[in-house]
């Protein structure tokens, strides 16, 4: 059974970091790639970040670049994302996703605020 679980959220101050984790079990973690994915108030989800299995290659959306990094250790079958800069319009539900199962995890907010 795929299971996805995010944890790392929370408030932060405008300019502040935070290191989103998300712990993956029930299928060969290294072998598929992983995803990033945010959703504010109001607004669809949207990809923020995706990194391949072995090869660990990574992408990211255009304006989220220069800020955030992705990635991931096999051996703690586990990916993260390191968010740097945060602004106000960071703030939203920050979402694990596997695309080879199209599985979600249950998501963490992250809160940007003077």
């Amino acid at each position: 059974q795929v299971q996805l679980v995010e944890s790392g959220g929370g408030l932060v101050q405008f300019g502040g970091s935070l290191r989103l984790s998300c712990a993956a079990s029930g299928f060969t973690f290294s072998r598929y790639s992983m995803s990033w994915y945010r959703q504010a108030p109001g607004k669809e989800r949207e990809l923020v970040a995706g990194i391949l299995g072995m090869g660990g290659r990574s992408d990211y959306s255009d304006s989220m670049k220069d800020r955030f990094t992705i990635a991931r250790d096999n051996a703690k079958n586990s990916v993260y994302l390191q968010l740097n800069s945060l602004q106000p319009e960071d703030t939203a539900v920050y979402y694990c996703y596997v695309p080879r199962w199209a599985r979600w995890g249950q998501g963490t907010q992250v809160t940007a605020a003077s």
